[in-house]
Parts: structure tokens; C-alpha cells; sequence
């Protein structure tokens, strides 16, 4: 730095005067010195972190379809691979054939970690460490063992609480805020990586607010400390001793830790486990909507400054969401004083909103906000989601272009409705081509949705669109939202305006 200054100075010596000074004028950046040891912090948080191990129970069935095709000792060949008769002998000449063998029930075990959160024996492990288990048992850095019993668990945040029963009180650690800490930061992991047992590893925080489509609350913290198979469960701590985050999962084209390791976020944690220890169960807040993210295309057609918020794509019939005056085509843009910065951040703010709390929720409508008031509901799990699929038919006729948009369209007939298995209360234009080089086919429309809207008013019939489509191109807007019902599931898509 210093032979830079002085060639500076040669050149230009006014202009080095002032490079020094703005240097000298700049704030210092204050990063924390790195430990000397992890060695103090990481005894007093050892005792608190256990080792778990399940025992699963598979029962035999020489009969069963899903025993043969699906175990998980068995080669997975593609029917007709040249070595699937190789692997068939091979496995039926090793197979028991005694038919009491046979019928004998295989145990399988697992290995995870979890930590210690109360004096009283509960145990924070992940739901997938304990998942269909028959038998868990946790075991203290001092060997002790235990049989733990589940508390609750929770799949879409694949979190579980467990006790087990001591006759003194057991180290423990608490939950920090996972808020605070930076990117950069120190961390430290401890868990049981391919039952080794107690294994402190050491790294930095990464990044922040992964998403790795596990589910729908994905919001985890990325760190470079080693994390492998049999760490899930285990604790992420602070350097304070806190737990800000519980290892989850890693991304790892080997198995083994490459640097790249998923925790849940403590502040997403606590208030779940807090649910299951209270109720047995987490319970979340609900809005009865489906969503979508807002992007450039859809936020110019919205006249909005830019992509942000979450679009409502439907509302539930009777959910509070329809009940507080929510509507298809709203962005939402804050709820319950939190702002809403994408599509992902919405269902994790509603989902920690006590139930029946009536909250302000800030919408986009119509090129303006508006605020209103919504009485949150209880989400209940429902295995309702039904899908359905248009059934094959031959090409269906050519219908009315919209050349702008890269598609055709045709007012519903009964035969439409019978070719694409429409329900006689769908309502709107049937589209039955698609230009594969058009800005429908870009952004994934197909030959059988029905547009319910364009541009957010009704259309009923072919010159409808028409009409909508030549509105915006006068208007000088370079795309328009189209509101498109798939089969009962409604989506917007903003499709460019092409000149021609």
C-alpha cells in the first residue's frame, strides 16, 4: 500500500494528499480477532449435547411388491439394463430360503445428534433423526443412555422435541437470537458425526436465508463448518454459547462435508418447539390464500416500483383471507407491521402470528395501498390438495390469435370443456394453441388454461382479450397480467407485449 502511495505521490501530489485524508476520514472496521481456542466454550457446551440412536423395525414379507423393488439394500436398475438379470440371480442365490427366515423382521437403526434445552431431560433434534422410529435412545457425553419418549415433532420444519427421564437435573443450553448474528460471524458445531460421538467443528456463518426447497418455511443459515450425516440435530452455537441455529442438512455431491452446511435458525425454532412443548404440536397462523412471486414483468403490469411483496394468486372460500376482503391480484406488503421483502417471507411471518390476533395487513390494489384488518385463523394439516390433469384429445381447433401474447384463444363450448376436462363453472376464454417462440409459451402457459382476467377485469369472450390486450398497447405498457385457472388452481402470469 505503502509503494502505491509513493507512486501516487510522484505523479500527482494533490491528489495523493487527498486519498490520505479520505483513508484517514473512513471508519475503521472493527471484525472480531479470531479465538486462540475454542477449547473453554466448547467444554462447557459438550455435556449439553447428546447422541441419538433409533431402532426401526421392518417387518419381512416375501410377498410384498414394495419389499422387493423398494428395499433400500437393492441395486436400482432401470427396467431392461443389461445387468438386471445379473443382480436378480445374484440376490436370489444370497436370499434365505427358509420360509421361518424369511419371515423374520430386519432392524434398522439410524444415528443423529440433539441438545438439551431444559434441566428436566428435553431434547431439540431434527424430525427425519427420529422419524418411523420404534426405539430411541439418547446417550450423555458421559455414556449414559436413555430411552426417550416423543414429545411432538413437526415435518414442515423438520423439528422434534423428545424427553427422557433422569434422576438429577441435566446440563442444558438455551436458544440465542439467530437475528443477530452476521454474516462472518464465528460459529460452532457439535453434534455426532457418523456416531463418532461428541465432535466439535468450527467455521464461519456463510450466508443467510437459504432456500433448499426442504419446505415451506425454508429460511436456513449457511456455514463452512464441517457438517456430516449423523451432525442432524446437533446444535449451531454462537460464541456466546448460544444456540442460533439446529444442522439440518449439507450439500455434498460425495456425502461428506464439503463446506457448505443448513441450519434452522434458532428464531424460527424456538417458537415451534415452544408450540410442542405447550400443545404437542405446532400451531400456526393461516390466511387461506395461495401465493406467488411478484417479478419484474408482473410488477410493471401492477405499477409497482419494483418486484416485491407476495401476489395473491386465490383465496380460500370462508378462510380469513376472503372473509377480511383479500382478493386475486393483491400484492401483499406488510402483515402485521412486518414487511414483506418476497413471496417466502409471508407464509413464515403468518405462520408465527398468534391465532385469532386480528393484525393490519397492507395490500397493492388497483395501482394503490390498502389496509385491512384480518382476523388470523389455525392451520390445519389437510391431505385435500387434490391435482388434476387435462385429458389427451386431439388438436383442438385453431380458435382466435393474439399474436401479441404468442397464443390462441376460443370462447368455451361444451366440446372445449369436454377436450381440456373443464368444470362447467369455469368461466372465461379457453386457450387452445400456443406459439412455442411466444412470450405465453415462455413463461410456461399451455393449451388448455382458461384466462379469468386480463390486465384485472373479467373477460368473457375472445374480443374481451382482444380488446384488453389493444387497451395496454395504447396505454404503452410493455406487458400485461393475465389471472389463469389450471384445473381449479389459479396463477397470474405477466406476459410481454410483443410489437407486430
Amino acid at each position: 500500500m505503502n509503494v502505491v502511495f509513493r507512486l501516487a505521490a510522484r505523479a500527482h501530489r494533490p491528489l495523493a494528499f487527498l486519498l490520505v485524508l479520505f483513508l484517514a476520514a473512513a471508519p475503521a472496521v472493527n471484525a472480531a480477532p479470531a479465538p486462540d481456542s475454542f477449547a473453554d466454550l466448547a467444554a462447557k457446551l459438550l455435556p449439553a449435547v447428546v447422541n441419538i440412536s433409533t431402532t426401526q423395525t421392518i417387518k419381512s414379507d416375501k410377498d410384498s411388491k414394495d419389499d422387493q423393488q423398494g428395499s433400500d439394500d437393492s441395486p436400482q436398475l432401470a427396467p431392461g439394463s443389461p445387468f438386471e438379470q445379473f443382480f436378480q440371480d445374484f440376490l436370489d442365490k444370497n436370499r434365505p430360503h427358509n420360509s421361518q427366515q424369511e419371515s423374520l423382521p430386519r432392524h434398522a437403526t439410524s444415528l443423529g445428534s440433539g441438545f438439551i434445552i431444559d434441566p428436566s431431560g428435553l431434547v431439540v433434534t431434527n424430525n427425519h433423526v427420529i422419524a418411523d422410529a420404534d426405539e430411541i435412545t439418547v446417550t450423555l457425553q458421559d455414556d449414559t443412555n436413555f430411552k426417550a419418549e416423543v414429545v411432538g415433532k413437526d415435518s414442515k420444519t423438520d423439528l422434534a422435541l423428545l424427553r427422557i427421564k433422569s434422576s438429577k437435573p441435566l446440563p442444558s443450553v438455551k436458544f440465542g437470537d439467530s437475528d443477530q448474528i452476521r454474516v462472518g460471524d464465528w460459529v460452532l458445531a457439535i453434534g455426532n458425526p457418523f456416531g463418532l460421538g461428541g465432535t466439535v467443528t468450527a467455521g464461519i456463518l456463510s450466508a443467510r436465508a437459504r432456500e433448499i426447497n426442504s419446505g415451506p418455511y425454508d429460511d436456513f443459515l449457511q456455514t463452512d463448518a464441517a457438517i456430516n450425516r449423523g451432525n442432524s440435530g446437533g446444535p449451531m452455537f454462537n460464541m456466546g454459547g448460544e444456540v442460533i441455529g439446529i444442522n439440518t442438512a449439507i450439500f455434498s455431491p460425495s456425502g461428506g462435508s464439503v463446506g457448505i452446511g443448513f441450519a434452522i435458525p434458532s428464531n424460527l425454532a424456538k417458537p415451534v418447539i415452544d408450540q410442542i412443548r405447550q400443545f404437542g404440536h405446532p400451531r400456526r397462523g393461516w390466511l387461506g390464500v395461495n401465493i406467488q412471486s411478484v417479478t419484474d414483468e408482473i410488477a410493471e403490469s401492477l405499477g409497482l416500483d419494483k418486484p416485491r411483496g407476495a401476489l395473491i394468486a386465490s383465496v380460500q372460500d370462508g378462510g380469513p383471507a376472503q372473509v377480511a376482503g383479500i382478493q386475486p391480484g393483491d400484492v401483499v406488503l406488510s402483515f402485521d407491521g412486518k414487511d414483506v421483502a418476497d413471496m417466502r417471507h409471508l407464509p413464515r411471518i403468518v405462520a408465527e402470528t398468534p391465532i385469532d390476533k386480528t393484525v393490519k395487513v397492507k395490500v397493492w390494489r388497483k395501482r394503490k395501498e390498502l389496509l385491512l384488518d384480518v382476523k388470523v385463523g389455525e392451520l390445519k394439516d389437510s391431505d385435500q390438495q387434490a391435482s388434476a390433469s387435462s385429458k389427451q384429445a386431439p388438436p383442438p381447433p385453431a380458435g382466435t390469435a393474439v399474436k401479441p401474447l404468442g397464443l390462441a384463444v376460443a370462447n368455451l363450448t361444451p366440446e372445449l370443456r369436454e377436450r381440456f376436462g373443464l368444470t362447467e363453472d369455469a368461466t372465461g376464454v379457453v386457450v387452445t394453441t400456443i406459439d412455442t417462440d411466444g412470450p405465453a409459451a415462455e413463461k410456461g402457459m399451455r393449451a388448455g388454461d382458461v384466462i379469468v382476467e386480463v390486465a384485472q377485469e373479467e373477460v368473457k369472450s375472445t374480443s374481451d382479450v382482444a380488446q384488453k390486450i389493444d387497451n395496454a398497447k395504447k396505454a404503452g405498457m410493455k406487458s400485461v397480467l393475465l389471472l389463469v385457472d389450471r384445473q381449479g388452481d389459479l396463477r397470474f402470469y405477466a406476459l410481454k407485449i410483443v410489437k407486430g
